[in-house]
């Protein structure tokens, strides 16, 4: 299973993780220095949802900006209460 969204498509992207020391200039003193980079990974925030695909319902992995954004249908888990004619 790989780490991707299956509506979005998104992926983990790559970037640098830096290490500093020493105090900032506005705190009075000579500024910060970089010590070292390394390199790391950001990863999606993945969660399993059902959602309908196609009118069927399915179990996948869906990054929350999706589920937020509504670009996950949820589906309906029983019909909506309605009143009974009399």
């Amino acid at each position: 299973m790989t780490m991707q969204c299956a509506l979005t498509g998104a992926k983990p992207s790559r970037g640098i993780k830096y290490a500093r020391r020493g105090k900032a200039k506005y705190l009075g003193g000579v500024g910060k220095k970089v010590t070292g980079k390394t390199k790391r990974r950001f990863l999606p925030n993945l969660q399993r949802v059902k959602i309908e695909i196609d009118g069927t319902v399915q179990t996948v992995r869906v990054t929350v900006k999706a589920i937020r954004s509504g670009l996950a249908k949820r589906p309906i888990k029983r019909k909506p209460f309605q009143m009974p004619t009399l």
